[in-house]
């Protein structure tokens, strides 16, 4: 699905050049063998009526990704993108550093169970990341870390990925979920951390699973999908209910359903355990505007009971020592916390203790007795320590300006960890000490204990780049409304503004996700060779807090549009760049933005990098999982919807006869966030209609990834191939030499 879900909800492209002037190697006679034009899709009008309004649409037959007239058209179309880009100057150099910059790894925080730690790590050309294991010995020292899962020994092309993975409390075991080809249908495994033995219990259908492990490790809660032929046709992508697994007994016969029968559909819930164990509690996604609490007594077996009252606010918690901390935005859109007894459901009885700052709570979690916050300003990451009845303790110190992913920790160790990256700063991973330390020197102030110090735990070397060599500043412009908006710049220290830079723009604006500085290896490339990267941080996400996300969803979606407009158009003014050297590039719900520049200010932009876009807006929601978006989108079958969903609907306003920007589409033929249609349609129409449908210089590209999903377990293979792709189109389109 678009993006990702905020900390609370469980549930990551200018006037046309000459053909001779870098589009091929040698000239044009080298790919006489590939087609010369796009394969003109069939025209088979089929019409609509919206509340009143007919609506025709000539390709619905290529929503049908398995009719051999599809698959006709998709292998032509593979033909006609192949012919043009593996011919394209100096790609060949491109792929050759990009394998290079593709090989810096990954890493993340370690989750702790017991005496373990459990991380996992990407290194040089490993298509996947492998699940590690350190121990603490009885003497407090760390047994040499030992891989537990290595998901590149289960394909040779690297294409299974896995998916998630869940310690048991002490870490004798862990549940974990692995899929194929992208496809994130995940089939949860169990493992035995000391012997590295695979337990008989399998379950399938478990997507992005939650699972909260009973303290005898005797069993657990998870979150399972029903099988086709349970529910109706299409339904059996949600419906996502908690289950009780013992561990042997067969998931299908054995498994009790805990909660979910009746609910919407469309619910997603997420489960925990308190530290004590006795009480599930059970969080509930309904979209990314509202959430709920149940609470579930395993002591005395009575049914979960709803925590929060129905409103319209997002809510999260955990349960420590019988109170119940409540993380939430009701009235308070930047969020803050209450604490509340157990057993206690009376809302008035809930008390704050965090009251709401002006940075954005992202989250809260009781780390070693304490509460460790992760705040948001400014589209960069703050961490504060506070006790249990609010009261703050210490910012930890972060290594500069940048961005916090992942902080892990217990509530009864000492220690807590965090990932920290920036646009020039590859991950690392810190351990934050919970328990006073004496510091003898310090560098302002009288020596004494303090709380909250850092240490590097591990981090991900980069060889290959001199991250000193560029800079990074953060702008703000206006929107059309006036609203004013962030971006961050980032390019070679010592860039000349002289208005023919090539620049390459990235947003989302949507479903409550900030765009913070993330260390992208591939810009580099980029960067290298004199090239300008922005990231627009639009309404619509979660920089500012939930106000700023609502005014960028819904009947406000325009604003989002509006927004990346203006920061395209402040590169142009503050002589960035121009509209000649200015590309743009977003992919899921970031697609349908670039849909709607390339409709909307088709004059703006040389090229466009789109990738597995939403793009029909009219009849997303009957494909994979999109019902799930209707809380942000809409949906065409409301009258009033409609109404604001066709006046942007991308596929629904290409105009004949007008020249768009060069446009690579790319999709994936097993993604099952947003399906390939949109992509397909979007591509036929704009080749049929468009001035330039047809053209070798500014061309109309559809890019189809097999073997491939949203971008979730993408190996490092493929993710070398798509790169080369982009790259070469958007180096050829603004006429850049590798």
């Amino acid at each position: 699905m678009p993006g990702g879900l905020r900390l609370f909800l469980i549930f990551s492209s200018l006037s046309s050049f000459l053909l001779a002037a870098a589009v091929y190697a040698g000239d044009d006679s080298q790919s006489s063998a590939a087609p010369s034009a796009p394969p003109l899709a069939d025209v088979k009008p089929i019409a609509d009526t919206f509340h009143g309004t007919r609506v025709v649409d000539n390709y619905r037959w290529l929503e049908d990704g398995s009719s051999p007239e599809t698959q006709q058209w998709v292998a032509q179309e593979m033909a006609y993108t192949r012919g043009l880009l593996d011919h394209l100057a100096g790609r060949d150099t491109i792929q050759k550093r990009l394998t290079e910059l593709l090989s810096i790894g990954s890493v993340t925080p370690p989750i702790l169970a017991g005496r373990h730690y459990f991380y996992t790590r990407r290194e040089g050309m490993q298509n996947q990341p492998i699940l590690y294991v350190r121990e603490k010995t009885n003497e407090n020292l760390d047994r040499p870390d030992r891989v537990l899962i290595d998901a590149n020994q289960l394909a040779a092309d690297g294409t299974i990925a896995l998916d998630w993975y869940q310690p048991s409390d002490n870490g004798k075991y862990v549940a974990y979920g692995t899929s194929p080809s992208g496809s994130e249908m995940s089939t949860l495994h169990i493992i035995e951390t000391k012997t590295g033995t695979l337990l008989p219990d399998t379950i399938e259908r478990t997507r992005a699973a939650s699972v909260a492990w009973k303290l005898d490790n005797s069993g657990f809660y998870y979150t399972r999908y029903p099988k086709k032929g349970d529910v109706p046709p299409g339904e059996e992508m949600y419906n996502r209910h908690v289950f009780y697994h013992s561990l042997g007994d067969d998931p299908d016969q054995d498994d009790q359903l805990v909660f979910g029968e009746g609910r919407d559909p469309e619910d997603w819930p997420s489960v925990s355990l308190s530290n004590d164990g006795r009480w599930l509690l059970i969080h509930v996604s309904q979209g990314w505007t509202k959430s709920e609490l149940f609470l579930m007594d395993l002591k005395k077996g009575t049914p979960p009971t709803r925590v929060t009252t129905g409103k319209e606010f997002l809510y999260g918690g955990e349960v420590y020592n019988d109170k119940l901390y409540i993380t939430t935005n009701e009235d308070s859109p930047r969020y803050r916390v209450f604490v509340a007894d157990v057993g206690n459901y009376d809302r008035s009885a809930w008390r704050e203790i965090i009251p709401q700052s002006d940075a954005v709570l992202q989250g809260v979690a009781v780390f070693g007795g304490k509460l460790c916050a992760q705040y948001e300003q400014n589209a960069t990451s703050q961490l504060k320590l506070f006790d249990l009845d609010g009261k703050k303790l210490t910012d930890i110190a972060l290594p500069g300006i940048g961005s916090v992913f992942g902080t892990t920790g217990r509530w009864d160790r000492d220690e807590a960890f965090f990932g920290f990256q920036s646009f020039t700063v590859p991950p690392s991973i810190f351990r934050v000490e919970l328990t006073p330390v004496h510091v003898e020197t310090k560098p302002s102030g009288p020596t004494g204990d303090e709380i909250g110090l850092t240490s590097l735990w591990t981090k991900v070397d980069a060889p290959s780049i001199d991250p000193s060599a560029y800079e990074v500043h953060q702008e703000w412009f206006n929107s059309k409304d006036g609203t004013r908006v962030p971006m961050f710049v980032v390019h070679k220290k010592g860039l000349q503004k002289n208005g023919k830079n090539p620049t390459l723009l990235t947003a989302y604006g949507g479903f409550n996700i900030s765009l913070m500085p993330e260390f992208k290896r591939q810009q580099y490339l980029w960067l290298e060779h004199g090239g300008i990267y922005a990231v627009a941080n639009l309404r619509g996400g979660a920089e500012f807090g939930e106000e700023w996300h609502r005014a960028g969803m819904l009947d406000k979606k325009q604003n989002v549009f509006d927004d990346m407009i203006a920061a395209a158009e402040h590169l142009i003014s503050e002589k960035y760049t121009d509209k000649n050297h200015l590309a743009i590039q977003g992919g899921s719900n970031g697609g349908l933005l670039m849909g709607a520049m390339i409709t909307q200010r088709p004059d703006l932009f040389r090229a466009v990098v789109c990738q597995v876009p939403l793009l029909d807006m009219l009849h997303y929601q009957n494909f994979q999982i999109a019902k799930l978006w209707i809380p942000e989108y809409g949906s065409s079958e409301n009258p009033d919807q409609f109404k604001w969903l066709y006046a942007y609907s991308p596929y629904h306003h290409v105009k004949s006869g007008t020249e768009y920007p060069a446009v690579l589409f790319m999709t994936a033929d097993t993604d099952t966030r947003v399906d390939p249609m949109h992509a397909k349609k979007m591509a036929a129409e704009m080749q049929a209609e468009a001035k330039n449908g047809s053209s070798r210089t500014r061309p109309i590209l559809l890019r189809i990834e097999s073997k491939a999903g949203h971008g979730a377990g993408k190996p490092v293979t493929k993710q070398i191939e798509e790169f080369t792709d982009i790259y070469s189109f958007l180096f050829w389109q603004l006429g850049m030499k590798p």
